[in-house]
């Protein structure tokens, strides 16, 4: 028995020995960000003819990155958000919530941003559990969700837990499906149509969901596990992507199902010496993706790196080699 359990041990060794190492993603330019007045970029999307982020600290106003030698500098949208719809998370977390928002300013906690080909904004709030939609003619609203969306995530194991709601959104081109990213424990995806009354669950709200824990890239060391986590979501070419801020990695998934088709690790670039953060600050938050690279946000909670960089940042990959559609 022992030689064959010696066996079994020496075969998941090889195994694992054998999973090839993720390409690297290239680095194409880092940009700190001047302007922002809270900090905390927590959502990146690509509107129109440039790029536009999200702070989690702010509740009335977007911000257009114009590059501007060696930095992005962002200019302010304002907006006013109307009253939520009425919360339908439980009362703890509701309060919870509320307090943190009142400690450190951003009430809605605005945690993504995605874009449509019209130009329409998506933004996600994570304290609320809703998306504040801001057209580019007429006022903000929110999106009517589907009143079982949140039971169905909550059924699945997801968004039980305070500061582990929602954490990214995705549309596609047309704005007519919606991809909602549960950040962690358990994390997963819900997934919405947009129908003529409002938007509808069509073969259940959730598209998938998983737990459990994970290490993160070698150059972390030895630091054990942490929850997996989704920080980020982005939409490209019939594909979803999801940025998993404790691997450093961007993973490409089905639409049907969230498969994992393959991923891609940032972990070279993010993790020199230079850029490091203290523990559990500098996490990369936010995702755009396009033909031609991936855009990705790191919110610094304020911190400074190592290089005394202390504004938020925001890095250009390149696209894989062969594109992000490639086969594994």
């Amino acid at each position: 028995m022992r030689r064959l359990f010696a066996a079994l041990l020496l075969c998941g060794s090889s195994a694992l020995a054998a999973e090839p190492e993720l390409e690297e993603l290239q680095l194409l330019d880092e940009y700190p960000v001047a302007g922002i007045a809270g900090g905390n970029l927590s959502g990146l999307a690509w509107c129109g003819d440039g790029l536009w982020a999200v702070s989690d600290r702010e509740d009335d106003r977007l911000y257009r990155l114009q590059p501007e030698a060696g930095l992005m500098r962002a200019e302010a949208e304002s907006f006013i958000a109307p009253p939520a719809p009425e919360a339908r998370m439980p009362w703890g977390l509701r309060m919870r919530g509320w307090v943190a928002g009142m400690l450190r300013g951003g009430k809605l906690d605005f945690e993504g941003l995605s874009c449509d080909a019209a130009g329409n904004r998506y933004l996600v709030s994570e304290t609320r559990s809703e998306v504040l939609q801001l057209p580019l003619v007429g006022e903000p609203q929110w999106l009517a969700l589907p009143s079982g969306m949140l039971r169905q995530a909550r059924a699945s194991g997801m968004m039980l837990h305070y500061n582990s709601l929602l954490e990214g959104v995705a549309v596609d081109p047309a704005g007519e499906r919606l991809y909602l990213a549960a950040e962690r424990m358990r994390r997963g995806v819900l997934v919405v149509h947009r129908q003529s009354a409002g938007w509808r669950c069509t073969g259940g709200c959730v598209l998938f969901s998983e737990a459990g824990n994970e290490a993160g890239p070698a150059q972390l060391g030895a630091q054990g596990e942490e929850p997996r986590d989704f920080s980020g979501l982005a939409f490209h070419n019939e594909k979803l992507f999801t940025l998993e801020r404790q691997a450093h990695r961007i993973c490409r998934r089905k639409l049907s199902d969230g498969e994992v088709e393959h991923c891609w690790s940032f972990a070279a670039e993010a993790l020199t010496d230079e850029r490091r953060y203290p523990p559990s600050y500098g996490l990369a938050e936010a995702l755009w993706v396009d033909a031609e690279g991936a855009w990705i946000g790191v919110d610094n909670g304020r911190f400074s790196r190592a290089d005394g960089e202390s504004r938020p940042i925001v890095w250009r990959f390149a696209a894989p080699k062969g594109g992000w559609g490639g086969k594994p």
